[in-house]
């Protein structure tokens, strides 16, 4: 991204709120709360050095305020860009701007959401399109289906490949203490559960969970005197095309085409250099997808790519190593949790599913129906 300065900025704080389903009666704004809280002591800062607040949240239209009150702080800048589940990853570029220019100093970035206990109808309210409703679609998943229609049709793209990417993301789920489904899962299992929206079954969707968090950023240079090695925002770049499917320009092509080429451009990196992906998996079409445009396999091969164990445990590479939205945790926007993931797997602190070279990160967050993408490439301290 042109301006942004490679590894001047750091993720330096991460933590998780409570997951799964939460405790009667705690309000997204309560699982916000509790993620800085953990994040701040994650990196040995407190509510008085944060400066800066990012916040972007369904079940809060003026999130960012209401933060603001929550934590009783006065920040001097704050930014709530809503892209769905890539808002934090924009939130990511926007805060390393901040505190390049010198706008804030320490900038927290944070979600919850209660949409298991709450119900989806309740934590987010659906949209009237007038060219999409009247078809009554199953949204957002037949919206993505659509898509993974389109990639079967025209790459030969089968429903096994797809289900092999919900497998991998299972047996990681199986390493991580956290995860909210880890019952054994084939191809099998997923190809018979019950169908959503065609080629969808319930298992090439994601979960439905409550669960929040927050991340720390600062300047490198005061990130040295933080608890934990930084993790370095090496680059950041983003993509969107579109906001309703049907205006989609590729149904095969995604924003994160556009997002990874400039976060490549920003970091002098390139797909081959980087040692893991945390992706934003809602579906299993986008693990295929985002591997594409991203430029770990050609169009068309993603099928191939994900299948026979390649990105699962063991394999060549490394995916979504704490479960993914379809097994770990999906509170509604999902983005914040592949950057806390990202940032563990750097510092070598993930326990049974740490991957064994653990110097550069990708990490993609996706919002709406494939329509905004945002990339972070997140390095170690040998890459700057």
């Amino acid at each position: 991204m042109d301006g942004l300065k490679r590894g001047a900025a750091a993720i330096v704080g991460v933590a998780e709120s409570d997951l799964g389903q939460v405790a009667d009666g705690m309000s997204p704004m309560d699982l916000v709360a509790q993620g800085v809280q953990r994040a701040l002591a994650d990196c040995g800062l407190t509510l008085k050095d944060v400066d800066g607040l990012f916040c972007a949240m369904t079940q809060a239209r003026m999130s960012i305020v209401q933060m603001i009150e929550y934590l009783g702080i006065a920040p001097k800048f704050i930014g709530s860009s809503m892209t769905g589940g890539s808002s934090f990853e924009f939130h990511v570029a926007q805060a390393a701007a901040a505190i390049q220019a010198g706008l804030c100093s320490v900038a927290v970035i944070a979600y919850g959401s209660t949409q298991r206990s709450v119900g989806r109808k309740q934590s987010s309210a659906r949209e009237i399109n007038p060219y999409e409703t009247p078809f009554n679609p199953f949204m957002p998943t037949s919206a993505y289906a659509l898509a993974a229609s389109r990639h079967m049709h025209e790459f030969g793209t089968t429903r096994e490949q797809l289900a092999e990417v919900a497998v991998a993301a299972r047996k990681w789920a199986q390493l991580n203490p956290v995860a909210w489904e880890k019952k054994d899962l084939t191809v099998a299992d997923v190809l018979k559960s019950r169908m959503i929206s065609y080629p969808f079954t319930v298992r090439d969707c994601c979960l439905v969970t409550d669960g929040g968090g927050a991340v720390v950023m600062t300047s490198a240079e005061r990130a040295k005197s933080c608890k934990k090695p930084p993790a370095y925002v090496l680059g950041c770049g983003h993509g969107v095309t579109h906001a309703s499917i049907s205006c989609m320009p590729d149904l095969t092509v995604t924003g994160a085409k556009a997002a990874g080429e400039a976060a490549y451009k920003m970091a002098k990196l390139s797909a081959k250099d980087c040692d893991m992906v945390q992706l934003y998996d809602a579906f299993t079409i986008n693990t295929v997808l985002f591997l594409e445009d991203l430029g770990f396999c050609p169009k068309g091969e993603g099928g191939a790519f994900v299948s026979g164990g390649n990105i699962a445990p063991g394999g060549k590479l490394p995916v979504n190593t704490n479960g993914g939205g379809l097994s770990y945790c999906h509170p509604g926007m999902y983005g914040l949790f592949i950057l806390i993931e990202g940032v563990r797997q750097l510092r070598g602190e993930s326990g049974a599913r740490q991957v064994k070279k653990h110097d550069v990160a990708m990490v993609h967050g996706n919002g709406g129906v494939l329509s905004a993408q945002a990339s972070v490439i997140l390095g170690s301290g040998a890459t700057v």
